[in-house]
């Protein structure tokens, strides 16, 4: 069953970036902003295979995700679960990924998996397990 409310999805939805949290099996926190996007209960995120939030979820596969809106009374919510690392069939998300950040009607043409990883570039997936805290967002359902 999904921990995610009708107005939770909603509000992932409107917003385009978070701040991605993760840790390394040494515990040291890192903080990244992130442009995202949602598939279901999970948040994808596209980004180079070197970054430390690659590294940290792959060492230790958990991340959490505040997202904020910009406008008062500033709603945010943060979500946190499992997460992985992916490197096939990954290009219709880096693609998802992209339309959001750029802002386009519709999606980039995907990238074939083989292009990708020429790039360096993976989907960090973050499965949403845990809800909160959520301020001033309308949870609905």
């Amino acid at each position: 069953m999904s921990v995610l409310t009708p107005g939770l999805r909603e509000f992932l939805d409107e917003h385009v970036v978070g701040v991605l949290a993760t840790h390394s099996a040494a515990g040291r926190v890192h903080q990244s902003l992130v442009y995202y996007a949602r598939a279901a209960d999970e948040l994808l995120i596209s980004t180079e295979a070197g970054r430390r939030k690659a590294l940290d979820v792959a060492e230790t596969g958990w991340a959490s995700l505040c997202v904020m809106g910009h406008g008062r009374p500033f709603p945010s919510v943060t979500v946190s679960g499992p997460a992985e690392i992916r490197r096939e069939g990954i290009g219709i998300a880096t693609a998802t990924v992209a339309q959001r950040m750029l802002a386009l009607d519709e999606p980039p043409e995907p990238q074939t998996d083989e292009a990708l990883a020429g790039a360096g570039r993976v989907i960090v997936a973050l499965r949403i397990e845990h809800v909160g805290p959520a301020t001033y967002v309308e949870l609905g359902g």
